[in-house]
């Protein structure tokens, strides 16, 4: 690399600075690192990927990876705040979840909360021993049921606790033993598909905008 070009780069980091990331309320509003950028509007719109391990302290958390967007920066303060766009599983935590001799089933569904918000939740379901086609329909069929019930009977916030701490895992899981023998149940995934707006839901793209 010519001396030139090392110096191009040097100047353009020089110029950048340096902002806090702040998860939403939903999270206590905790810093979870710093992200650079030479000019703040530029911030709008970046995903954050980081862990609720990261977000709570727990380590019992840190397979859970949550994604947050960038759609406030405080510039003064240096400061970049988020909204919750969903979280995924780690797929070595879901591949040590899998055994031999039994069924994994997977459900995705379309749910609106309360407050309306659009989601699609992927849910999996381990049983104790496989089982047979006809019983995967049976406990799919609960994961829709259960989703459908609870999610719009919640607020976004409500939903992700409820997703990420395992109150709707555990209660697919209670239901689905009356079917067959069940192990564990986990919310896989989620992402928010649309946000509530002025004139009715509109889709969550949150996309960056230079300053007039």
């Amino acid at each position: 690399m010519s001396a030139r070009r090392r110096a191009g780069i040097k100047d353009k980091w020089k110029i950048k600075q340096w902002y806090e990331i702040i998860t939403p309320d939903v999270f206590n509003n905790v810093s979870v690192g710093y992200t650079p950028s030479d000019e703040p509007w530029k911030l709008i719109g970046r995903t954050v990927d980081t862990t609720l391990y990261d977000i709570t302290g727990d380590f019992t958390y840190v397979h859970i990876h949550v994604y947050l967007q960038i759609n406030r920066v405080d510039e003064n303060a240096l400061k970049a705040f988020t909204v919750f766009k969903g979280h995924e599983l780690a797929r070595d935590y879901i591949r040590s979840l899998t055994r031999r001799k039994s069924s994994k089933v997977e459900g995705i569904f379309d749910v609106w909360t309360k407050d309306g918000y659009g989601l699609r939740i992927t849910v999996d379901t381990f049983t104790a021993y496989r089982c047979k086609t006809s019983q995967k329909r049976a406990i799919r069929k609960i994961q829709k049921e259960t989703i459908e019930e609870l999610v719009p009977q919640m607020t976004l916030d409500e939903v992700i606790n409820a997703m990420l701490f395992g109150d709707i895992a555990e209660e697919i899981s209670t239901r689905a033993r009356k079917i067959y023998p069940i192990r564990r149940t986990e919310i896989y995934k989620s992402k928010v598909l649309y946000i509530p707006g002025p004139e009715g839901p509109v889709k969550a793209v949150i996309v960056p905008k230079a300053p007039a």
